[in-house]
């Protein structure tokens, strides 16, 4: 080694004993950035090969090796021996719709499920990007690409706090697919840890039907509660704002010659409200 650091196990030189499989940046050697500098922290992909640092936010580049300055090679590789794969590696994830509703049960469960780093969120299913979700699904993949031979499980409480549909279920379950990560659901019938691949694949499809089924059955049973109200002289929407003895009195006033926005400012309604109450009335 043509360098030497006060702690020699340290998270740099710990890195620094494999290559980089992002930016190719030989052991022995910092990791670089596109441009061509030395960059200020190594790279994921980088540092998971080491199984104590796999889980890790960040490893930053020690100020001797000069961050942001011009990369040199600085030594040659270091043959490493293959680390044999440890225990399932867990990422966590957490979400609710609203402000208002609460995280801690499922943070709760996420943790008594030993997953190592948990990401959570308050954000709806609605939204496409989702940055916790993201960053998630990012590290699971930065680990698993690291480590070939790691299991890396992708956790949740339920199957709800993934996607809003089956096409966005579908989505998921090829990206987890494609790279070799384990989904983990905590509750529901579908409890337990599916595998991306063999049988697994049947578990995909169905949790992208069961999305599917649920939301056809919401909507039906909306539709049927919907239909008994009506049948029972209850309809659905904001109630009206002109009742009718307000329509009784704006009539009267208005005959008297009274204008419209007076009327509509005495009775407390907007002046479009009583356009169209007086316009439907006489209609």
């Amino acid at each position: 080694m043509t360098t030497s650091h006060a702690n020699a196990a340290s998270p740099a030189d710990l890195t620094e004993r494999h290559d980089c499989p992002k930016c190719t940046a030989p052991a022995g050697n910092p990791c670089r950035t596109g441009s061509g500098k030395v960059a200020a922290s190594y790279h994921t992909a980088r540092f998971a090969l080491v199984p104590l640092l796999k889980v890790e936010l960040a490893v930053k580049t020690p100020a001797d090796r000069s961050p942001g300055k011009a990369w040199k090679a600085l030594n040659a590789p270091v043959a490493v021996p293959e680390v044999a794969p440890g225990a399932p590696i867990r990422i966590g994830y957490a979400r609710c719709s609203t402000a208002a509703q609460e995280l801690q049960s499922q943070l709760d469960m996420l943790a008594r499920a030993e997953c190592t780093k948990v990401f959570s969120e308050k954000i709806s299913t609605r939204v496409k990007v989702r940055p916790e979700f993201e960053a998630a699904l990012t590290l699971a993949r930065d680990i698993k690409a690291a480590s070939p031979h790691q299991p890396v499980i992708l956790t949740v409480v339920e199957m709800k706090r993934l996607a809003r549909g089956a096409a966005e279920l579908m989505t998921l379950g090829a990206t987890l697919q494609a790279d070799g990560i384990q989904l983990e659901i905590l509750s529901g019938p579908l409890q337990g840890i599916h595998d991306p691949h063999g049988s697994g694949q049947i578990v995909f499809a169905v949790l992208a039907v069961a999305a599917e089924v649920e939301r056809e059955g919401i909507r039906e049973k909306t539709m049927e509660g919907l239909d008994t109200a009506a049948s029972n002289g209850r309809h659905g929407g904001r109630p009206t704002v002109m009742d009718p003895d307000k329509l009784a009195a704006a009539r009267a006033r208005h005959a008297g010659g009274e204008s419209v926005t007076a009327i509509a400012k005495a009775l407390g309604v907007s002046r479009a409200t009583m356009y169209r109450a007086l316009a439907d009335d006489e209609g």
